[in-house]
C-alpha cells in the first residue's frame, strides 16, 4: 500500500493560505483527503475538508464535507480516425452544474480541445500547438464573451515560462514555475491593462511532496 501526502502554501499581498492532502492507494482505487487551513485554524473543523474516491483514468467521487456536496467526474478514452478523443464528465449536484471536457490530440505536436457547461452558452474552444517539445503556443476563443485568450510557453533548463493575455479584461500575466517528485513552486506575476495605474500582482505558491 501507497500512501502520498503533499503540502501547498500559497502566498500574496492580501493573504496566505495552505491546502494538504493525504491519498492512499488501495487496489485499483485511490483514497484522499484534503484539508485547507480553515480546517485547522479554527478547529479542528470541518471547514475546507473533502474526501474523494478516484480510479485514475476512470472517475472521481469527491465529497465536501461542509457544504454537504458530491462532485461526479468520469472520463475516457474513444478513438476517431485513428485519433484519441479525451472525454471529461463533471457534475456538481449542489450548484447542479455539469461540464463536458473533450480535446482531440491530432498528432504529438497539435492537439484541440473543448470545454461547455451544460445548459449555458458557456464554451471555450483552444487549440495547442508544441514546437519541437519546447515552446507551446495556445489561442483560446470565448465564444459567451466574444474573446481571444492566448498563452506561449516554453521549458528553460526544465523550468516552464509562460506568458498569458485575456483580450476581454486586458489582464497580462507572467509564469514561472518548477516541479519535481518531492517538490515544486510557482511564481506568478499579472497587471491589468486597461487601468490607469498599472500594478502588478505577485503571488507565489510552493508544493512539498511525500511518499511513505
Amino acid at each position: 500500500m501507497t500512501m502520498k501526502a503533499s503540502l501547498k502554501g500559497k502566498y500574496d499581498a492580501d493573504k496566505t493560505t495552505g491546502v494538504g492532502s493525504f491519498a492512499v492507494n488501495a487496489g485499483d482505487l485511490k483514497l484522499r483527503a484534503t484539508m485547507t487551513d480553515a480546517t485547522l485554524v479554527a478547529g479542528p473543523t470541518l471547514n475546507g475538508l473533502s474526501l474523494a474516491v478516484e480510479k485514475p483514468g476512470s472517475f472521481i467521487v469527491e465529497y465536501n464535507v461542509p457544504k454537504k456536496d458530491v462532485r461526479f467526474q468520469f472520463m475516457n478514452t474513444v478513438k476517431i480516425a485513428e485519433k484519441s478523443l479525451n472525454l471529461t464528465y463533471i457534475h456538481s449536484r449542489g450548484d447542479n452544474r455539469t461540464i463536458v471536457d473533450g480535446s482531440l490530440l491530432i498528432d504529438s505536436s497539435n492537439k484541440l480541445s473543448a470545454n461547455y457547461m451544460v445548459g449555458t452558452n458557456n464554451c471555450k474552444l483552444k487549440y495547442s500547438y508544441a514546437h519541437g517539445g519546447i515552446a507551446t503556443f495556445e489561442p483560446c476563443y470565448d465564444l459567451a464573451k466574444n474573446t481571444w485568450d492566448f498563452a506561449v510557453s516554453r521549458r528553460v533548463y526544465g523550468d516552464l515560462v509562460k506568458a498569458t493575455y485575456q483580450t476581454s479584461s486586458k489582464l497580462l500575466g507572467m509564469e514561472w514555475s518548477r516541479n519535481s517528485k518531492s517538490s515544486g513552486f510557482k511564481v506568478c506575476a499579472s497587471v491589468n491593462l486597461a487601468e490607469e495605474v498599472k500594478t502588478p500582482k505577485l503571488t507565489a505558491e510552493t508544493t512539498w511532496n511525500l511518499e511513505m
